[in-house]
């Protein structure tokens, strides 16, 4: 810098005293002054530049210090984490033998114990499915057999209730023949055994509808029914079943009970079933009927 500094004064000199035939005093000083003001700020500029040198120089040697600092702290590190390391490593082989050994030791102990234990589990398990299976399968066999009992006590009952209907009808069926001979001496007809027996037949009629109907019983039942209701009509009786047929409030009857009925088409009502059928006696009613209706509203 200072070089530079130098060869341009120079130059300008040269420049300023070939320039001095032909330049007065003043206009020298004119052309030397802002030169000399160039030179004090590049002097000053210099003497920053070696103050900043200088705190930079200051500065990289406060940091290598560190560096070395660093270093010498890591190395110390390393060794230190080294020794740990082998330290650690050997306690774990130490530990690792001694567990080994006591878990040969306890395997040792426990197998025969554990075998044992395993058998006696693995034999209560079996044992235990074993007499559930049997139990269960008795159990099945004790229900198929209970219902199988059920079922044919129904069925018996079912015939022997048969067999009564049916002999109960034939002595309903006398009894009003002797019935219909004394009112015949009579001056007033008195209707009052003709309409327990029409009850009677009503009960009979509804236990045979819910029989099978190709079953024995109810083929038997229907034909005493038939030919009790065409003893009735044949003396002037009109027995009427109204069960299954629409509600007619203009038929006068009694409603016992009514049930809603959720499959049967809005607004209907049917009579699901007859307690006690209408009678006629030469087309008069000597009886309302009693029923039970199902509605849908």
């Amino acid at each position: 810098m200072k070089i530079n500094i130098l060869i341009f004064l120079f130059l300008t000199s040269i420049s300023a005293f070939a320039q001095t035939d032909t330049l007065t005093r003043e206009d020298l000083d004119k052309e030397i002054k802002p030169l000399i003001e160039k030179v004090n700020s590049l002097q000053s500029e210099n003497n920053k530049l070696k103050l900043e040198i200088g705190t930079l120089n200051s500065k990289l040697l406060n940091a290598n210090k560190s560096i070395d600092s660093l270093r010498t702290q890591t190395q110390e590190n390393r060794e230190a984490i080294s020794q740990t390391a082998n330290e650690l490593g050997i306690k774990i082989m130490e530990t690792g033998d001694k567990n080994e050994g006591k878990i040969t030791e306890v395997s040792k102990l426990l197998s025969k114990n554990s075998l044992y234990g395993i058998i006696g589990v693995v034999s209560a398990i079996l044992l235990s499915g074993l007499l559930y299976w049997l139990l269960s399968k008795r159990q099945k066999t004790d229900k198929n057999q209970l219902s199988r009992i059920i079922d044919n006590t129904k069925t018996e009952l079912s015939q022997e209730s048969a067999k009564l209907d049916v002999q109960l009808i034939e002595v309903i069926e006398k009894q009003l023949k002797v019935a219909d001979k004394l009112n015949a001496t009579e001056p007033t007809i008195d209707h009052t055994f003709h309409k327990n027996s029409a009850n009677e037949l009503q009960r009979i009629a509804n236990y045979a509808n819910s029989l099978d109907p190709e079953s024995q019983e109810a083929v038997a039942l229907q034909g005493s029914l038939s030919r009790l209701r065409n003893y009735f009509n044949a003396s002037n009786y009109e027995i009427t079943d109204f069960t299954g047929k629409d509600y007619d409030e203009r038929i006068p009857m009694k409603v016992k009970d009514t049930f809603f009925e959720e499959t049967l088409a809005k607004g209907s009502e049917i009579i699901s079933r007859t307690l006690k059928p209408q009678i006629k006696y030469k087309g008069q009613v000597i009886q309302q009927a009693e029923v039970s209706t199902k509605y849908n509203n």
